[in-house]
């Protein structure tokens, strides 16, 4: 069987726990993070991880078969 490819956006995005869980950044923290865009509370939220959803979870592992 030859090797497979890993998915490169996919390696910088996505890292996988011990117990095989897919872990994620959350989105919309990239600009507007201060003023009139988003409030303090929500920029905290934002800071922390969290899982993929069961749905695309199986779809992100076969992008990062060795990771």
């Amino acid at each position: 069987m030859p090797k497979l490819k890993t998915h490169s956006a996919s390696k910088k995005r996505f890292s996988l726990t011990k117990n095989g869980k897919v872990k994620r950044a959350h989105a919309y923290k990239s600009h507007l993070l201060n003023g009139h865009g988003k409030t303090t509370k929500r920029k905290r939220g934002l800071r922390q991880g969290a899982y993929a959803d069961s749905t695309n979870a199986a779809t992100v592992k076969r992008m990062i078969p060795y990771k």
